[in-house]
C-alpha cells in the first residue's frame, strides 16, 4: 500500500532548508500532479552554458532545482513562467539575476548579483512600473528553496481543469475558510506585507491560497473542489450550479 501523502508535515519539514523543500515537492508531485521523473529537469550541460554566459556560478539551489523539475511547466509555468537556462538574465540595472517573469510582465523575481555565491540565497521581486526610475528590488521570500516551494503551490492552483477555481471573498467567506480549513506553515510573502500577505489553507484534499484579495483552490480531484463549494459558498467562477 502506497503511504498517504501528509502535506501539512512534509511542508513544515520543507520549510526547514534545501533537502527538505525538494523533498515536499517530490512528494507534492506524486501526489498533486504527476510524479516527477527523468527528464524532467534540465541537464549539467544546460546549466554549465547558462554560467558561462552570464558569467556567474548558479546558486545551488537554483541548480538543484533546475535540474530536478525544472522542465516540468504544470509544476512551474501554469501562470507565472519559471525561465529556461537560456532565459536567465541579469536586470538593466546590473542589480539582479531575473528567474521568473509575472505572466503579464507586471512584475520579475531575481536574486541580488552580491548574494550569488550563497547556496541558498534570498529571492526579492520589482514591479514593473511606468516610472522606472521607482522600480525596486523588495523582499519577496528569505530563501531560494523557499521561493520554489511557493511556485510549486501557486502554480498548482493556477491550473487548468475542473480541479481548480477562483474565490472573489467577503468576509463571511474567509471566516468560513478559517473555520474549515487547516492554515498550513508557510511564511508570509512579500516579506513585510501585511494587507496583502499570502495565507496557505488544506481543507480536505483541497489546497487553497488566500493573497488578501483572492481566494484561488484547488483540489486532488474535482469532487474534492466541489465539496469545498458547498462549505464556503460564494461567489466561485467556475460553479454553474
Amino acid at each position: 500500500m502506497t503511504q498517504r501523502f501528509d502535506l501539512a508535515a512534509s511542508l513544515a519539514r520543507g520549510i526547514e532548508g534545501r533537502s527538505g523543500a525538494w523533498s515536499f515537492i517530490q512528494g507534492f508531485a506524486a501526489h498533486w500532479a504527476g510524479a516527477l521523473e527523468t527528464g524532467d529537469g534540465w541537464t549539467e550541460a544546460d546549466l554549465a552554458v547558462a554560467e558561462e554566459r552570464l558569467g556567474v556560478r548558479l546558486p545551488a539551489a537554483l541548480r538543484e532545482a533546475y535540474l530536478l523539475f525544472g522542465r516540468r511547466r504544470d509544476l512551474i509555468s501554469n501562470h507565472d513562467m519559471l525561465l529556461s537556462p537560456a532565459e536567465l538574465h541579469v536586470d538593466d540595472a546590473k542589480e539582479a539575476l531575473v528567474f521568473r517573469h509575472e505572466n503579464q510582465g507586471a512584475a520579475s523575481w531575481g536574486i541580488l548579483l552580491d548574494s550569488l555565491q550563497d547556496d541558498d540565497p534570498a529571492v526579492f521581486i520589482r514591479a514593473d512600473l511606468a516610472d522606472k526610475t521607482a522600480e525596486r528590488w523588495d523582499g519577496w521570500l528569505e530563501r531560494l528553496s523557499l521561493c520554489f516551494v511557493e511556485i510549486v503551490l501557486s502554480e498548482s492552483v493556477q491550473a487548468d481543469g475542473e480541479s481548480c477555481d477562483f474565490l472573489d471573498p467577503d468576509d463571511d467567506s474567509i471566516e468560513l475558510l478559517e473555520e474549515n480549513c487547516v492554515q498550513l506553515p508557510f511564511p508570509s510573502c512579500p516579506i513585510g506585507e501585511e494587507v496583502h500577505a499570502t495565507r496557505w489553507f488544506l481543507g480536505q484534499d483541497v489546497l487553497l491560497r488566500d493573497d488578501g484579495m483572492t481566494v484561488l483552490a484547488r483540489g486532488r480531484m474535482p469532487e474534492d473542489l466541489e465539496r469545498m463549494r458547498e462549505l464556503i459558498p460564494g461567489d466561485w467562477l467556475n460553479d454553474y450550479r
